[in-house]
């Protein structure tokens, strides 16, 4: 069942400046910091079979694609309504609505904010809906910048896929909901259904599409409908909670009005990320190669977002509700201590994924990519572009979370206007970079994020006065370390045994499984010599798993 949708009719001066308030303020989540690690724990499960399964998706449409000639063509044309999907809808809007929600929920006020909740749901369905029929008509004037493979198959699969504009929007708000209310596996398991979809709908559509073109028209159906997918599958998982998502759009609630206004610069700050991209894709697309270079860069971005989607999405996501929480109390000592949680647990999971993944970037892109229409020449630029994405890998999940914790302090202009520095930077490297060849574009885009954290780090320090950055820079520094010691044990073991294996798939796997392995639990024993923190959280959350 679906949750029920009342319609309201909305009078001139009914917006509501206080609620019935009978009902005591959410109870915020208890139990510290082994509570947050649970949370993380789950959350980071689910989204780890989403990111598996959208990684399989990859597998199967370089299989089918690989990574030259007319793929390029798809590439480039999701690249706008990617952008415009960044910027308005999805994240952008969770972001913004999720601090103001969680307020009017602390302060009593529930009836209120399902108000808020609902009139922005439809003011995204309608605004959103309006504002994709206009990129549709513009396609061809805005592809056209990018010289793609084929223009006129550009134009067509980006008017299939600007839907997911409209669609997202309003999903932005019911996953804001939900994680307001600590229901984060839900959400997490959506984008399971979408990858099987479009995992589905390519095995059974492409082989029976009679040209390249057809096929890739497939392609771009199969993702519309899973973003179909995708936004219906939470919505049941409303029901329960304090009210319902109504029909009515109240324009004179502050509320409303409060969120569009943090909505501009949270727009602004997640959706210059994929400017950023979009500014790849041009160099790549107009001065390296237009055949390859677009794809190469866009399928090592796919294994380099595994990790970050697992692990940063996840702690980031998992904390910033109770961020906002902290700030609405004025418990600006918990938030110090919830942030620099945060960045330590992000450094801890994600400094040894970036090593590993520069160490081993050509036998995992190989282990992934290559079979079908994906040769070895293909193999060599994803892996070189790999492990120029690695360098950035860390700094952008802290980027993530610094961010939140700017977006619950209701300061979005200031990751705002780090994110326009970050795209000149950005550019300014593109421009020096594309020389190197395709791997030079991921270049620019890691030392950017380099960049932008420090930034971040500087400017958070000054709002809060201290954020504990002797003990995350201690953390950082161990983790770095056990992290280096785990990349040369893989090595060491992978590189001998791929000699005498070959490079058939159990071969490789015969390789990279022991070398996984051992740098696992290499990384683990230097943890503990080394006395990490992050470590014992993780033992204590073993425990935890064993007694339940």
């Amino acid at each position: 069942m679906t949750p029920r949708i009342v319609l309201e009719v909305q009078t001139p001066g009914a917006g509501e400046t206080s609620d019935t308030a009978s009902a005591p303020a959410l109870a915020p989540p208890g139990g510290g910091r082994r509570r947050l690690a649970w949370s993380t724990a789950i959350f980071s499960l689910a989204t780890g079979i989403s990111r598996v399964l959208g990684l399989v998706r990859e597998m199967v449409a370089a299989y089918y694609f690989g990574a030259s000639g007319l793929i390029n063509s798809f590439t480039v044309a999701f690249q706008i309504p990617n952008l415009v999907r960044a910027l308005v809808a999805d994240a952008a809007l969770s972001s913004a609505f999720v601090p103001v929600f969680s307020e009017l929920i602390e302060k009593g006020e529930r009836r209120r904010a399902w108000r808020v909740a609902s009139s922005l749901f439809w003011l995204m369905l309608l605004g959103l809906g309006a504002l994709t029929a206009l990129f549709m008509l513009l396609a061809p004037v805005l592809l056209r910048p990018f010289h793609p493979v084929d223009p006129s198959l550009t134009v067509g699969l980006a008017r299939v896929l600007f839907p997911i504009v409209a669609l997202l929007g309003v999903s932005g708000i019911v996953v804001g909901i939900l994680n307001t209310y600590d229901e984060f596996s839900i959400p997490a398991l959506a984008p399971v259904a979408w990858n099987l979809a479009i995992v589905a709908g390519l095995a059974i559509g492409v082989p029976s599409a009679h040209t390249s073109s057809a096929k890739l028209y497939v392609y771009a159906g199969s993702i519309l409908a899973a973003t179909v997918i995708q936004v219906l599958l939470p919505i049941p998982w409303l029901r329960g909670k304090d009210d319902r998502l109504r029909m009515v759009i109240d324009w004179h609630d502050p509320a409303v009005w409060r969120t569009l206004k943090l909505m501009l610069p949270v727009t602004l700050g997640l959706g210059l990320i994929n400017v950023n991209a979009l500014v790849d894709v041009f160099f790549a697309s107009r001065l390296i190669d237009p055949q390859l270079a677009p794809t190469a860069i866009d399928k090592a971005f796919r294994i380099y977002m595994l990790p970050q989607g697992v692990f940063s999405v996840a702690v980031a996501t998992v904390l910033f509700p109770t961020l906002s929480r902290q700030i609405a109390r004025a418990d600006v000592d918990g938030f110090r201590t919830t942030v620099a949680l945060g960045l330590r647990q992000i450094a801890f999971l994600l400094v040894p994924a970036s090593i590993l993944s520069a160490v081993l970037a050509e036998p995992i892109v190989r282990l992934l990519y290559q079979r079908g229409q994906f040769t070895p020449h293909q193999t060599t630029a994803v892996a070189g572009a790999l492990a120029a994405f690695s360098l950035g890998l860390t700094f952008n999940g802290t980027m993530l979370m610094l961010n939140r914790a700017f977006f619950s302090l209701q300061s979005n202009w200031v990751p705002t206007v780090v994110a326009l520095a970050n795209l000149g930077v950005n550019a300014a490297l593109d421009a020096a970079f594309y020389r190197f060849g395709i791997w030079g574009i991921p270049l620019s885009t890691s030392v950017v994020n380099i960049a932008g954290t420090a930034a971040l780090v500087i400017l958070l320090r000054r709002r809060l006065g201290h954020i504990d950055f002797a003990a995350i820079s201690s953390s950082f520094l161990r983790v770095l370390l056990a992290a280096a010691f785990a990349g040369g044990a893989a090595f060491a073991i992978w590189e001998p045994i791929d000699s005498a294996s070959g490079r058939s798939l159990g071969g490789q796997l015969a390789s990279m499984l022991p070398a996984l392995a051992v740098a696992a639990a290499a990384y683990f024993v230097a943890c503990r010599a080394f006395r990490v923190r992050e470590m014992q959280t993780l033992l204590s959350l073993r425990g935890r798993l064993r007694r339940a």
